[in-house]
């Protein structure tokens, strides 16, 4: 049986939609939980998917959270072997550091609902089933990231120019999150509850969009994921 393994860094911030496209290929995930469980020993190259997933850290904040230097590490191993590499928020933003990219606060947070705007590579990617004819994007950050070297952007928004890239043929990043699932966004919603009042957005107004959006989103995402998934053989 395939085997992937997902670092988590909140619980609630999980694989969502996704998590249901691997079981119905019969792949195994398994979550390794960052800060908790030990990643030093950790064989980058072990799974045959690694996903790295969001939370309301920063890339850049070891000397708070000393793990992320096991995760960039194994980031940098798991790339250099070129083997499948997802990385999603958080994820992303770790994946572009281990590839030598800068990561650092943007001009604004962005958090709620924005259409993609797809690249040229990014319509001819498994994006395209995210385009913004098709579906609405939940975004949730305040960071962003330079390009990294040899990598190509795939989507933008106006906030955000640096949403999506790929490297090379075996992995992906996402700024955003095309992982949301309809039924969990009410945990999403208590967990950053700190976050939305300091910024303040109306919970109730995000709910209504969550209800109204994130339905289209869970079915195109998946397709994303499993068309994704077809191109680097899992």
């Amino acid at each position: 049986m395939k085997s992937a393994i997902a670092l988590r860094h909140v619980t609630f911030e999980d694989m969502g939609s996704f998590a249901t496209v691997l079981a119905k290929r019969g792949i195994a995930l398994r979550y390794l939980e960052a800060g908790v469980d030990d990643l030093s020993r950790f064989d980058p190259c072990d799974p045959d998917l690694l996903i790295v997933l969001g939370g309301p850290i920063g890339a850049y904040d070891e000397a708070s959270y000393p793990f992320i230097l096991d995760e960039l590490r194994v980031l940098e191993g798991r790339l250099k072997a070129e083997r499948p590499t997802l990385g999603v928020c958080l994820g992303a933003q770790m994946m572009a550091r281990a590839l030598g990219a800068r990561v650092y606060p943007g001009p604004a947070k962005e958090i709620g609902w924005t259409p993609l705007q797809l690249t040229e590579a990014g319509r001819d990617s498994p994006l395209a089933h995210l385009g913004g004819a098709l579906t609405s994007m939940l975004h949730w950050h305040g960071d962003t990231f330079d390009l990294p070297a040899g990598a190509t952007l795939l989507a933008s928004t106006d906030v955000c120019r640096h949403q999506a890239f790929s490297w090379g043929r075996n992995a992906l990043a996402f700024q955003c999150h095309p992982e949301a699932q309809t039924t969990q966004m009410e945990r999403w919603l208590v967990g950053h509850a700190c976050e939305l009042t300091a910024t303040g957005l109306s919970v109730p107004e995000l709910r209504a969009d969550c209800a109204r959006l994130a339905p289209t989103l869970e079915a195109q995402g998946a397709r994303c994921f499993a068309d994704w998934l077809d191109r680097v053989g899992l």
